[in-house]
Formats: C-alpha cells, structure tokens, sequence
C-alpha cells in the first residue's frame, strides 16, 4: 500500500534481496547498435557533432589553463546524466536522478577534488576567492564567511536542483493520471492531450537539467584553476 505520494518513486524491484532499479542507469550503453562503434552511422554523426559543441563550449568555460583531457569528463556526466533523465520517460522504468542517492554520489566527489585540488596547488587563488575585489575592509569578515557558506553548499544545490526537477514533472504526471478514472471521455481525451504537452516539457527537461549540472559543474571547477 502506498504511505506517500513519493514512495511511488522508491526502488521496488528486488530479485534475490538485490535492488535491480539501480541498473537502469547504466541502461543507456545497450541504446547504441552495434553498429554505432564500427562505421561512422548516422547516429555517430549525430553524436560527434553534440560533444564537438560541449567540447568547444566547455573549453571557453575553463579557460586556456585548463588541462588536456578535462572537457571529455563532463561531456561523460553529460552524456551519463542525459540517458538516466530520458530513461525515466519511459514507463515502469525506474528514475535514478529522482533521487538524491544519485545525485549527490556525482555532485559531491566533484566537489571534493576540486576544493582538494584548489587549495593545495593554488592556495592563495583560493583565499582571494573568498573577498570579491573591491570588498570594503569593514565587511571582509562577512564576506568570507558568505563565500564559505555559499562553497560549502555547492554539491547540495546541485543534487537537490537536479533530483527535484526530474521528481517534479513526474509527480505532476502521476497525479493527473490518477484523476482519470473519474473523468468523463471529453475530459479524458483533453486529459490525455495535456499529458502529452506535459511529457514534451519533461523532454526538454531532462536535456536542459543535464546541461545545467555539467554547466555548473564546469564552472565550479574553472574557479580552483
């Protein structure tokens, strides 16, 4: 029996005491034909040109200081962010970015190693960053502890943004759904055009909250450089 409107989004399918939701994430590799990795598809094509964009918008965001190598990381949460995101579309598919045990394992080691790595090469960078330019003397105490508060919760925001964004439209979805059976046929028809509408939002969504976490992400991470 359902206790909550939310627990419809916690795990449930268990084979052999194992939780088999948490397999979905990694669902997206099997959506590439094999086809994909020996000739250069149509589907290839397509998918050179996305990561030849990130790649590009990525590497203005870092900076010319930034390490070889270092776009193709985020164009991965991207691309791993994307697939989960589009894969709870689907039904009776589990939604693993709905929950913060997801969202937090990716925005929290992140975080992690770029503070680790900001404060053991580029140290003094690091104390600057705490008084914007131009801080009155009076209010460099405030602004210290503002900027400190505001780095400490980075990984939070970022887990909470992501997860609650994909857990709000399928709410909303969940709930007009359930409002059918007591409808009539026109309200069902118009019920059914609404949902529609309300799964091309979800659509672009899943696009646009993947983009925004691997945005912020690289934002974060040009800081320490």
């Amino acid at each position: 029996m359902m206790m909550n409107l939310f627990s419809i989004f916690d795990p449930s399918t268990n084979i052999f005491n194992l939780s088999l939701n948490w397999l979905s994430s990694f669902l997206g590799i099997l959506f590439f034909p094999m086809m994909f990795w020996f000739l250069p598809s149509r589907m290839n094509i397509f998918w050179n040109k996305i990561f030849i964009t990130l790649h590009k918008e990525f590497k203005t965001l870092l900076g010319v200081h930034s390490y070889s190598g270092t776009t193709f990381m985020f164009i991965s949460l991207f691309t791993f962010i994307l697939f989960n995101n589009f894969l709870g579309l689907f039904p009776y598919i589990f939604t693993s970015t709905s929950h913060m045990t997801i969202t937090l394992s990716l925005a929290l080691p992140l975080w992690l190693s770029f503070m680790f790595f900001g404060w053991i090469n580029n140290t003094k960078h690091m104390f600057a960053h705490l008084v914007p330019q131009g801080t009155p003397p009076v209010l460099m105490p405030f602004m210290v502890l503002i900027e400190t508060i505001s780095n400490i919760i980075r990984p939070g925001t970022l887990a909470v943004r992501l997860s609650a964004n994909m857990i709000a439209g399928h709410l909303l979805l969940t709930l007009l759904g359930n409002t059918g059976n007591s409808l009539s046929m026109f309200m069902v028809s118009l019920l059914v055009i609404a949902q529609l509408l309300l799964l091309t939002l979800e659509t672009a969504v899943a696009v646009i909250q993947s983009y925004v976490f691997t945005i912020l992400s690289t934002l974060y991470s040009s800081e320490v450089i």
